[in-house]
């Protein structure tokens, strides 16, 4: 049966999301350089990306300067705001959706909500650096709290996790109350339980087909279910399906917004999940 989602508005620093009618997208854009991006952090390239995605009908766009992956190199603060400032700056005034950053560092985050950024999203919940929580509440943005077992560097060492939906919920549920501690306000704060950080391949299917329990909560739910998360061995089309099959598991369990990477193909599997979503609550 699937959750009957109710409308909350989400409170950012420049504008209110009404959350509830129908699934928001959030987009994101790396900006760490690899093989395929070299150039990934280039203000004008970023530019044409972000512009694209708000055309295509994304809601947010989240930038991420530094990756959260096993092996990654975490950034100093200097350096993550050199591939941030310049790309900010570029994108400022120019969409005509909000900017997102994705970064746990509160140096990181006064600078770019200084510069019209609207949100944060924390990849540890607030478990790295909890003085994030008042740098957010000065500048009256959004945060997403991320739920994050352990570093990445300790992923492939930790053993699976017992009832980690439970876990899930109840490490979140301390997450929303150091922020609301700090005076971040309940209205601003949406939650995710970070697929895959931290947690086997196989349990990503439990905490899809269990998110309902995070609704206890009292706070927006977000979810990233990425392809690539949710099978072990497939080619691009297989990886597609188990990326659509993961978002309409996520909306008809009650998540909120959707962290997509491919926009244009999962566009129309988010209307038809809104669209059941919908006609079940009208036949209440």
């Amino acid at each position: 049966m699937a959750i009957i989602r109710r409308t909350i508005d989400w409170k950012l620093k420049g504008r209110t999301l009404r959350l509830g009618q129908r699934t928001f997208i959030i987009a994101p854009i790396a900006l760490s350089p690899s093989t395929d991006s070299p150039k990934a952090s280039d203000p004008d390239r970023v530019l044409s990306k972000a512009i694209l995605l708000d055309e295509m009908g994304a809601d947010v766009i989240d930038l991420g300067a530094e990756p959260t992956r096993p092996g990654d190199k975490p950034l100093t603060v200097d350096e993550e705001l050199q591939r941030l400032v310049p790309v900010v700056k570029r994108l400022r005034n120019k969409l005509n959706v909000p900017l997102c950053v994705s970064t746990y560092k509160a140096a990181v985050a006064e600078e770019v909500l200084k510069l019209g950024v609207e949100i944060i999203n924390d990849p540890s919940g607030l478990t790295w650096e909890p003085i994030l929580a008042k740098t957010v509440m000065n500048h009256d943005a959004g945060l997403i709290l991320n739920h994050m077992r352990g570093r990445p560097d300790a992923w492939g060492k930790l053993p699976p996790a017992k009832d980690v939906v439970g876990l899930i919920a109840k490490d979140l549920d301390a997450a929303v109350h150091r922020a609301l501690r700090a005076g971040v306000e309940k209205f601003r704060i949406v939650i995710d339980p970070g697929l895959s950080f931290g947690k086997r391949k196989e349990q990503n299917y439990e905490i899809l087909g269990k998110l309902g329990v995070l609704g206890g909560i009292g706070v927006p739910v977000m979810v990233g279910p990425t392809k690539k998360l949710l099978v072990e061995k497939a080619n691009e089309r297989e990886l597609e399906f188990a990326g659509a099959a993961g978002v309409t598991a996520a909306i008809l369990n009650g998540a909120y917004i959707v962290r997509i990477h491919d926009l244009e193909a999962i566009k129309p599997v988010i209307a038809v999940a809104d669209g059941i979503l919908n006609q079940w609550r009208t036949d209440r």
